[in-house]
Order: structure tokens, then sequence, then C-alpha cells
């Protein structure tokens, strides 16, 4: 499948590592997060949350191209964050990376507390409960 004169996966996964600040380590993504190149980023992801930090940052100003295994990457940081204490922010992430994230409901579950409890069947949250925003993607282009 081509996108825009390109077949996905054509340029390769690129990480940078900047652990500068222990409590927010920050990972840049760069190239095709795809099926074939996803397992670095889903390994540095536990690396870091080995350490449970209060965050790990993600930053996707060079990402080029996500498939579905990609996205599914986001979504494990965000579960093993949950599971660590640690909260997920996802920094400088491009359009098409943004409309992806809310067409497939991954920008509610991100906007969630880390172990926030889902509402009681007795009614709606209160307002000590509800969900803030810890994990806000900034659309650009």
């Amino acid at each position: 499948m081509a996108l825009h004169g390109r077949t996905p996966e054509t340029a390769p996964l690129t990480l940078t590592v900047d652990r500068s600040n222990p409590a927010a380590p920050l990972i840049r993504v760069g190239g095709d997060l795809a099926y074939t190149t996803a397992g670095p980023l889903r390994e540095e992801i536990d690396r870091l949350l080995a350490g449970a930090p209060p965050a790990v940052v993600l930053d996707f100003a060079d990402l080029l191209f996500i498939d579905s295994t990609g996205l599914a990457v986001i979504v494990h940081a965000w579960r093993q964050g949950q599971a660590t204490g640690s909260t997920l922010e996802l920094r400088t992430v491009p359009r098409f990376l943004g409309t992806i994230l809310d067409m497939t409901g991954v920008t509610g579950l991100l906007s969630r507390t880390v172990a926030q409890s889902p509402p009681t069947p007795q009614g709606p949250p209160t307002p000590q409960s509800r969900p803030t925003a810890q994990s806000r993607p900034t659309a650009q282009s």
C-alpha cells in the first residue's frame, strides 16, 4: 500500500533516549513505527518503566508512519505505566497520529489518571474521581 508516494516501513525506526530527567525520561521516536519495527520501542519502554519513574515521555516529532502494532505499543506503554504508577505523556504528536489516537479512542484512554478505577454502578463519578488530563497529545502538522 502506498502512502503519498511511499510504502510503509521504508524509513527505519529511530529511537533516542534522554534520561537527563530521571522523573520523566524521554524517548524520541522517528521513522516508521510498524509491525516490523516496533519491538525496540516496546523494549525501551519496558526498560524505563521497570524503574517506575513518575512519567515517561514519548516525543513523536519525527514519526513518519504508524500502523496498528505501533498504536498497540502506545497502549502497552499506558498499561504498563498504570501497573507501575507512571504517567505516559505524548509530545509533538503529528496531525496524522493525533487523528488516529482520537478515532481509536486512545486519546481518551491516555487521559485517565494512574490507577483510576472505573465509575461504580451506583452513579457517575464524584468530582474527586473524574479523570484529569495527564496525557494530552498535541496535534501538529
